[in-house]
């Protein structure tokens, strides 16, 4: 984007045979090369990469002078986008639509965040690839195509996106999305989720090592597993974190533990456990 002009001040005269050059406000350094330079919606101008270091650092992203959102417009897109699709979503929650037979305005909205989504998701926004995968996954505002999933999951996921890393690892595991069914390839991407704290591949992990498919089998590791899923609310982890405990595999036999695991799981809802 280039350069626009701004209001602010902070211009800095050159000669009269170049055009007026501006300071960036946060490094104070002349902004003399249009190719690193930022323009904001509310105008300002900085260099790309202290907009990029001020996002690092975790400082809010507003513009350092005026205070507006530092969004660009294809970050704008994807939040509006997901916006539209949250609002149908909750119809179809409430039961006053279906995913197959949404009203006319529904339909509309869907029909925009999904093309807003695969706009977002072909401009390298990872969270409009990981949502558009979901979308061909399930069939919404899209035919179900789990070959055009697992082509976005994988985009996603190489970008470090934990919920697509875990879903890579399904497909993998069912033999989904024209992969051939791999217990190796499950457990090399659910362990990227993993170590994201993503309690689905823990659990999903955890399964893996306590019947040694894809990883030495290991019930200490599926226990260390089902651990941290229980510790987040995952009633299936709950539940096979209790049996363990009762057990005394991959951890000690201690019964009080199991109970309280168990307990925690059943009051959940889940049978199993009850």
């Amino acid at each position: 984007m280039q350069p626009q002009k701004s209001l602010d001040p902070q211009k800095v005269p050159t000669s009269k045979t170049s055009r007026p050059e501006m300071k960036c406000a946060i490094c104070m350094d002349l902004v003399t090369d249009e190719a690193s330079a930022c323009t904001l919606t509310c105008t300002h101008v900085f260099h790309s990469a202290c907009v990029a270091e001020l996002r690092k650092f975790g400082v809010k992203q507003v513009c350092p002078l005026c205070r507006t959102p530092l969004a660009s417009e294809i970050e704008m897109l994807f939040e509006e986008s997901t916006l539209q699709y949250m609002v149908v979503g909750r119809l179809v929650k409430r039961g006053e639509a279906s995913w197959s037979a949404l009203p006319p305005a529904a339909k509309r909205r869907l029909d925009a965040a999904i093309s807003g989504w695969r706009t977002a998701a072909n401009q390298g926004i990872a969270f409009a690839q990981n949502n558009l995968a979901h979308a061909y996954k399930a069939g919404h505002g899209v035919p179900q195509r789990y070959s055009k999933a697992l082509r976005w999951f994988m985009k996603a996921a190489d970008q470090g996106i934990a919920s697509a890393q875990f879903q890579l690892g399904v497909l993998y595991e069912h033999g989904e999305g024209g992969v051939g069914e791999s217990d190796a390839k499950a457990a090399h991407w659910w362990r990227k989720a993993s170590d994201q704290g993503e309690m689905h591949a823990l659990y999903g992990m955890g399964i893996l090592y306590q019947n040694g498919r894809g990883v030495a089998q290991s019930s200490e590791a599926a226990a260390q597993c089902w651990q941290r899923a229980a510790d987040q609310g995952f009633a299936e982890a709950q539940c096979n974190l209790g049996n363990s405990y009762k057990k005394g595999r991959g951890v000690a036999q201690i019964d009080v533990t199991a109970t309280m695991w168990l307990q925690k799981a059943a009051d959940q809802g889940l049978k199993e456990a009850q």
